[in-house]
């Protein structure tokens, strides 16, 4: 049997060594379309940031795919896939054969229809050569606006602030963090956050990049209001990669459709990633790549191994707060119910969010002490009704629950 991969990122990198542990006789062959071999992307902020050596960056040593068996396949671009035949041509004119597929294209930025976005000194990070540039172009331009208050955006701005530049977040909604993050504690992060020397405007929607031939000048925002910068590097979101699936008549929405067990509509095909929709969501962080790449890999084998979903959930240190956001953060309506521990000048906050006595929901910001354990009884859904009070006490000893 033989498996074929197209994308080398998490989803792909994750199912090919998921389908070796699985089947040590398996043909597996994996087409990335960079020519570098797999780098978890949460590595290219510390790459730009300064702290992490290229060498460094990578997540195994070169001769790992090699050592598994694993045929890697760099730079080399899939044209198109063709079911009916089970095979896949690449754009320099290999023909492949397959008896499963995966599809871990992953996704690109999203870039805003706004004017400008192809000037020179525009950026986005998403591949390492992405970074490459960035650095080169940092090393003559000082000013620096970052588009979009997500988790990338200010990873993004902290890490050009490290190089010693002034940088501006932009961000369009009302507050930075909007999908993990409520209004009470995106105030303490942003207080936090101002205090590293980086400012946040609010409100904001950028009408059009200004510059000329020289690069970018400025941005002109929906109010009238300029803002003077060298450099524009956009943070505003992915777009699933899903050409090839759509030209190989493969049913699709915002991602590729998947079922339960992370197969599309194609036989003997399947999808998994950034690039992968199922039930209606794409997900697009870390946890559900790596669930789905190893559920994906055991039904190409022919097991019977369901995908319920991931509950959101993500951490980082942003401005030196700890922050972990997991569930429904924000949820209103019959049944909901929220709990609100808070010291802003500390920089804490902490809240629950139950529905009918269950954790739906958690953010716990400016300690790591009981972050992964609220997570873990907001994935399981835990009731906790009596005790949902003294979880937000700094003492609360969470060996308590089973």
């Amino acid at each position: 049997m033989n498996v074929l991969i197209i994308g080398n990122g998490l989803a792909g990198t994750l199912a090919a060594k998921s389908l070796r542990e699985l089947d040590p006789d398996l043909g597996i062959e994996v087409l990335g379309e960079e020519r570098h071999p797999y780098y978890p992307r949460p590595n290219l902020i510390e790459y730009v940031a300064g702290r992490l050596p290229l060498e460094k960056i990578f997540a195994f040593p070169e001769e790992w795919a090699a050592r598994q068996g694993i045929t890697l396949r760099l730079g080399e671009k899939v044209a198109r896939i063709l079911p009916a035949e089970k095979k896949v041509e690449t754009a320099a004119g290999a023909v492949l054969s397959y008896d499963a597929l995966l599809i871990a294209t992953g996704a690109r930025a999203a870039l805003p229809p706004v004017p400008g976005v192809d000037k020179k000194g525009v950026f986005v990070l998403r591949t390492l050569d992405d970074a490459h540039d960035l650095i080169a172009y940092l090393e003559g331009h000082r000013r620096v606006a970052v588009l979009g208050g997500g988790l990338l955006g200010l990873e993004i701005a902290r890490a050009i602030r490290g190089r010693g530049a002034d940088v501006e977040v932009i961000e369009f909604f009302d507050r930075l963090l909007p999908r993990q993050l409520d209004p009470a504690a995106a105030a303490i992060l942003r207080a936090q956050f101002e205090k590293t020397g980086i400012s946040v405007r609010l409100r904001a929607t950028t009408k059009e990049i200004l510059g000329d031939s020289g690069g970018v000048r400025g941005l002109r925002f929906e109010s009238g209001e300029t803002l003077g910068t060298e450099a524009v590097v956009i943070a505003a979101g992915i777009k699933p990669e899903i050409g090839l699936a759509a030209d190989a008549g493969l049913q699709i929405g915002r991602g590729v459709l998947v079922d339960d067990r992370m197969k599309t509509s194609g036989p003997g095909i399947f999808a998994a990633g950034d690039a992968a929709e199922h039930r209606g969501r794409i997900y697009g962080i870390i946890p559900a790549a790596f669930e789905q790449a190893r559920v994906a890999a055991a039904n190409m084998l022919g097991q019977d191994k369901p995908y319920g979903g991931t509950v959101p959930f993500n951490t980082l240190k942003v401005a030196g707060l700890y922050l972990t956001s997991a569930g429904e953060i924000d949820a209103e309506g019959p049944g909901f119910e929220s709990l609100v521990h808070s010291d802003p000048a500390a920089g804490l906050y902490k809240k629950i969010v139950l529905q009918d006595g269950r954790l739906a929901g958690a953010i716990w910001m400016g300690t790591k002490k009981g972050a992964a354990e609220i997570s873990r009884l907001v994935a399981l859904k835990r009731d906790v009704g009596t005790i949902k009070q003294a979880l937000l006490e700094d003492d609360f000893d969470f060996t308590e629950i089973p």
